[in-house]
């Protein structure tokens, strides 16, 4: 991909466009760690100095990644917590198949919870105040929608919806990095089964996760 240098703020945004598309290609590909400035820009058919033009650094782009992803989650989240959650059910019911949705979705979406990981320790360094004050108004935007979402189906949850929900990001994220276990570790469990008592599986991590907080947030009868 190649391009011819941009001269109006339609050309612009197509090249930022072309930016993010090709990091978010590359994440399918690798974990975040990975990902480098040198490489993107060799994907993007661009030298490194132009892409600095668009965005200051590689964690400015993968924290834009990062809005984008969490943004499409939340839309699509909407509708999986619509269809399975019974809203005439007991609070602890749908306590139980939030945390269940909750588990499965965002297992299901590795990147989303690796971008989560390398949130606070890699992303938001080697940025400037106005990017990460730019992400935290998107992230708090976020957190409302998502917020929103979680107590239209558990009311009960009241002030305690937001922690709630904050925590079970950060949880995605730090529990993702143990997931999947690198080949040492496999073999280490193949040798001493024992050992495997301590393997996770991220769905079953983030169910336990979550139902231990909704119980530890949602009022008393």
């Amino acid at each position: 991909m190649t391009f011819q240098r941009a001269r109006s703020e339609e050309q612009r945004e197509i090249r930022r466009r072309a930016i993010l598309d090709t990091a978010a290609a590359m994440l399918d590909e690798m974990p975040v760690a990975e990902v480098s400035l040198n490489e993107l820009s060799r994907r993007v058919g661009l030298a490194k100095s132009n892409v600095l033009r668009y965005f200051e650094s590689r964690e400015a782009v993968l924290l834009e990644l990062l809005d984008v992803f969490l943004e499409s989650w939340l839309a699509e989240l909407a509708d999986e917590l619509a269809a399975g959650i019974e809203g005439h059910a007991a609070p602890e019911v749908r306590a139980g198949q939030l945390a269940e949705i909750l588990s499965r979705s965002l297992a299901g979406r590795v990147v989303l919870c690796d971008l989560f990981g390398a949130q606070g320790g890699v992303l938001e360094h080697n940025v400037s105040v106005e990017v990460v004050k730019r992400h935290k108004r998107s992230s708090l935007t976020r957190l409302a929608a998502m917020t929103e979402l979680v107590r239209r189906h558990l009311p009960e949850l009241g002030d305690g919806a937001q922690l709630f929900c904050l925590m079970s990001l950060v949880s995605a994220g730090a529990l993702s990095a143990y997931v999947p276990p690198p080949p040492s570790v496999l073999a280490a469990y193949a040798d001493e089964p024992a050992l495997g008592v301590l393997h996770m599986e991220l769905r079953d991590a983030l169910r336990v996760s979550f139902t231990s907080a909704l119980l530890g947030v949602l009022p008393r009868a």
